[in-house]
C-alpha cells in the first residue's frame, strides 16, 4: 500500500513552502538542518548564488540536474573546467544559463581549494562565524526575519576577500538559513522546536 502523506503538520509549516510538495519536503527535511558535510556546504553556497534574482523553488527544481552536470559539486573537478566545458553548460537548459553564475561556480571551486590549501575546511571556516553553534532565533512573523545580519555581512566580506563570488550579505544569510547556521523557522512551525528552538515564556 502506498504511504499516505503526513497531514498533521500542514498548517504548522513556515509560509514560504506553500502547497508545493517539493518545497514542503525541502522545508521538512533540509531547511535549517545543520550541515557539516564539505560537499553539501559547497553545493549550498553555489546554489544560493545561482538563486540571485530568482526564487529558491526555481533552483530546487533544477538541483538534481545541477548535481549531474557539475560533477556532484566536486570542487576539484569544477576548478578545472575550461572554456569548452563552460560553453556546454551555458547551452544546457537544465540550469540557469547565466555566464557570470556558471563562471562563479568555477571561481568558487578555486577559492574553496585555496581555503583547503591554507589548512581550513569549509565546515570549520563557515561555522566559526557562529561560534560553531546554530543561532536560535524566535521569529513570530515573516516580517520579523531579516534579509541579512552583521554575521552574514561579515561572512560575505571575508568570502569575497578569499575570492568567492555571488556571496553578498543577503545570499550569505539565505545560505545560513538553509545550512542550519541559523534556525529561522517561525516559532509556530513544527520544525522550530525540532531544530532546537524554544519559545520564550
Amino acid at each position: 500500500m502506498a504511504q499516505q502523506p503526513v497531514t498533521e503538520h500542514e498548517n504548522k509549516r513556515c509560509w514560504w513552502c506553500g502547497e508545493d510538495p517539493l518545497y514542503q519536503a525541502y522545508h521538512d527535511h533540509e531547511w535549517g538542518v545543520p550541515v557539516h558535510d564539505e560537499r553539501g556546504l559547497f553545493e549550498f553556497l553555489c546554489l544560493e548564488g545561482a538563486q540571485a534574482g530568482l526564487s529558491w523553488i526555481t533552483i530546487l527544481r533544477k538541483r538534481e540536474h545541477y548535481r549531474l552536470v557539475f560533477d556532484q559539486f566536486d570542487a576539484h573537478k569544477i576548478a578545472r573546467y575550461d572554456e569548452t566545458k563552460i560553453a556546454d553548460l551555458l547551452g544546457d537548459a537544465g540550469i540557469i544559463r547565466n555566464k557570470l553564475k556558471v563562471n562563479g561556480f568555477v571561481k568558487n571551486a578555486r577559492a574553496y581549494l585555496a581555503l583547503l590549501d591554507q589548512g581550513l575546511s569549509l565546515d570549520s571556516y563557515l561555522w566559526d562565524f557562529v561560534d560553531g553553534e546554530t543561532i536560535q532565533n524566535n521569529w513570530q512573523s515573516p516580517r520579523d526575519i531579516p534579509a541579512n545580519t552583521p554575521v552574514s555581512d561579515a561572512m560575505s566580506k571575508d568570502l569575497k576577500k578569499r575570492g568567492f563570488t555571488f556571496v553578498g550579505g543577503t545570499i550569505c544569510y539565505a545560505f545560513m538559513q538553509a545550512a542550519g547556521l541559523v534556525n529561522d523557522h517561525l516559532s509556530d512551525c513544527y520544525r522550530f522546536g525540532e531544530l532546537g528552538g524554544a519559545t520564550n515564556k
